[in-house]
């Protein structure tokens, strides 16, 4: 997975945290977008995307007949694989922090 375009990462967590909130995505007067507003927006996705699956996992356990076990797995598989890509762009986002501050001036 090292070879994540991170600029795509980021665009599809654009996308969906635009589509969860309903709202067409905004950008600056610029025309650029605001960094830290996307990323804050993606990692509350990531959390949104968890505390589903964990609610839906807590109602299996606890035996709800309206929650099926597929539905289940799969939110489940949902929220590890969003935390990865996640995961993988704070990482590259670190390692492209440390190369501007190892630089000469």
């Amino acid at each position: 997975m090292s070879d994540v375009n991170i600029a795509k990462v980021l665009a599809d967590m654009r996308a969906l945290a635009a589509q969860a909130s309903n709202k067409p995505q905004q950008a600056d007067p610029t025309g650029q977008a605001d960094f830290g507003e996307l990323l804050k927006q993606s990692i509350d996705k990531v959390n949104e995307t968890q505390q589903a699956a964990r609610a839906a996992a807590e109602r299996f356990e606890a035996g709800d007949p309206n929650t099926d076990l597929t539905e289940v797995m799969i939110g489940l598989q949902k929220a590890s694989v969003s935390f990865k890509a996640m995961t993988e762009v704070r990482n590259k986002l670190v390692d492209a922090y440390r190369e501007i501050m190892n630089m000469p001036i």
